[in-house]
Formats: structure tokens, sequence, C-alpha cells
């Protein structure tokens, strides 16, 4: 019974009774299986995604404010922090990729 529930929800069939004359009769249907782990890493990957691209707009913005309302000695100070912060991010988007080439080499050996 547990096998045959577990055949059931992997299914992704409406019913028990379609399934079950389906499997009975011999008819193929096909047996999805979704890897909730890789849906989540991927949907986090996309949100982050899009926080970089905001990000870099708004690293534009900055940029062109600080010259306007600042000094030159102020805002080369300012864009001097700014620039240390980026190469931080930058870093840890570097282990983000890395991250993401381990979990897609992990995914290829448990698919293979």
């Amino acid at each position: 019974w547990n096998r045959f529930l577990t055949m059931y929800e992997e299914s992704n069939v409406y019913a028990k009774a379609v399934f079950l004359k389906a499997h009975f009769f011999g008819q193929k249907f096909k047996v999805l299986k979704v890897d909730k782990t890789l849906v989540d890493y991927y949907t986090k990957l996309s949100d982050f995604h899009a926080q970089f691209r905001a990000i870099g707009t708004n690293y534009n913005q900055v940029v062109k404010e600080l010259r306007i309302h600042f000094s030159e000695k102020k805002a080369m100070a300012l864009l001097y922090k700014l620039e240390k912060h980026t190469i931080d991010f930058v870093k840890l988007s570097r282990e983000i990729v890395e991250l993401s080439r381990e979990m897609y080499a992990k995914w290829e050996q448990q698919k293979g």
C-alpha cells in the first residue's frame, strides 16, 4: 500500500482511481521526481540575481550623486569606502558561482 501511495504521489495523477486504472490496464504513465532542494536553490539564486541587478542600478546612482553633492576630496573618500564594499560583494558573488558549480556537479552525479 505504501509503495502504491508513493508511486501515485510521484505520478501527479489527479485521482487514485485514474492512476490505478492506468496501472492495472498497463497504460504508460510518467513519474516525475522534483528535487525540492534544487528548486529552492534555483529560486533563491534567482532572487539574489534580481537583488544584484538592483544594487548595480543603485551603485550608478550613488556615484552620480556623490559627484554632484560633495567636494572632490569627500567624494573620493566615500567612493573609496564604496569600492571596498564592492570588492567584498564581488568576492561573495564568486563564492556563489563556485557553490552553484558544485551543486550542479553533485546534481549531475545523482542524475547519472
